[in-house]
């Protein structure tokens, strides 16, 4: 049996990459960008949270208006709405900047969700987790190497240079989805309705409530990481970036682990990943001093937050499996939702003098939040196993 997966999953991987380098390489040039557009840095900042929002509100209802296209038209039409409005803002000033971005975080929301339901469709059902971790693996190669890649580009060609260079890997995309994915049209006959009904199962809501928790459980920490090295473990500046370039070598590594035992053990996947966000966070806590122990911390951390990627898509879509366009659009909200709240429950801390190690612990309480959800929804596939088994 050949265990390979399609090229087809590779080449959404590949033009996710591209689109997510969006998403991390703002951060890196914000400064540049406010001087450029003569705007504060928090103004500046509003563009991070733009895109946040178009991924958050409008990955669903793009969902539902592509549903009756072909994935294939579906896939391209977000992947060209996604260059062109990023090539529209790059030409105008700050106003048109900042809704350029929303609209681009809707593109870019809707192709998550195609392309993570054109995966699945691509493969047997017992490879769907690991067909979602691939293609989710790009949004990970984004964080390791395209937003770093894109900052050093900015760097030598002013900060527009490495958005030009997201437009033109994301037409490469584009013609690759062209060429290398079937033009076939959904299996199953597209009805709004019946994704509507589907989205009304309490199984999903579960998932997304885990999704969000689990995601602003280790982005707490990662969002924080780079301050707490600097004032606290005293690691020099130009170290900092490889350090947290590591967090995205184990997220690598985290989506082939848990795409290969997702599909037969979800909730394992799951319960390690949540109890490794937990455990490694109060390990921070206690060891952020010292540079031996926060270096392969790091590393693990990265692994088990996003072993826990490929169970939640892998769910999902079982539960979904009659209509998952909707629910994989809210799944990708879902997990924007958890990066978007980072801010808020670390200002819970900050603003009242907490420590900067707090942000850890309001990481591992998040984790051990989202632990009773995951109980739940492997004790309610139980019981749902069970007929199947007594009636067998």
């Amino acid at each position: 049996m050949d265990k390979r997966l399609p090229f087809g999953v590779y080449l959404l991987a590949f033009s996710l990459f591209a689109m997510g380098t969006a998403e991390f390489l703002l951060a890196g040039v914000l400064p540049a960008v406010a001087a450029d557009l003569d705007v504060t840095l928090s103004s500046a900042g509003m563009l991070i949270t733009a895109f946040a929002l178009g991924v958050v509100v409008g990955g669903p209802p793009f969902a539902v208006l592509s549903l009756r296209w072909p994935r294939r038209t579906a896939l391209v039409a977000s992947q060209a709405v996604f260059a062109a409005s990023i090539a529209a803002g790059l030409l105008g000033d700050y106003q048109t900047l900042l809704v350029t971005r929303v609209i681009s975080g809707i593109a870019y929301a809707g192709f998550f969700a195609v392309a993570s339901v054109t995966a699945i469709s691509l493969v047997t059902p017992d490879r769907n987790a690991r067909a979602s971790g691939v293609v989710v693996s790009g949004l990970s190669i984004a964080m390791l190497a395209g937003g770093p890649a894109g900052t050093l580009i900015s760097h030598f060609t002013e900060w527009r240079g490495g958005f030009w260079a997201v437009v033109v890997l994301t037409a490469l995309g584009m013609a690759g989805c062209l060429i290398g994915l079937p033009a076939t049209k959904n299996t199953a006959r597209p009805s709004v309705s019946r994704e509507l009904a589907t989205m009304r199962r309490p199984q999903l809501w579960g998932l997304y409530s885990i999704t969000i928790l689990t995601t602003a459980a280790y982005m707490i920490t990662f969002n924080y990481l780079a301050a707490m090295l600097a004032d606290i473990t005293g690691v020099p500046e130009v170290w900092i970036p490889a350090i947290l370039a590591l967090f995205g070598v184990g997220a690598f590594v985290g989506l082939s682990v848990g795409g290969r035992i997702s599909d037969r053990r979800p909730h394992l996947a799951l319960l390690t990943g949540a109890g490794s966000i937990m455990l490694l966070s109060l390990v921070l806590v206690t060891g952020i001093e010292r540079p031996w122990l926060v270096v392969p911390v790091v590393f693990l951390l990265g692994i088990g937050a996003f072993v826990l990627n490929p169970a939640i898509y892998g769910r999902v879509f079982a539960i979904a499996s009659a209509a998952p366009t909707l629910a994989g659009a809210t799944t990708v909200s879902a997990f924007q939702l958890g990066i978007s709240l980072t801010p808020v429950f670390a200002a819970v801390s900050l603003t009242q003098g907490g420590a900067l190690t707090s942000v850890c612990l309001i990481g591992a309480a998040l984790a051990v939040l989202a632990t009773p959800f995951i109980l739940i929804d492997r004790a309610g596939l139980r019981a749902r196993k069970r007929p199947e088994v007594l009636h067998s």
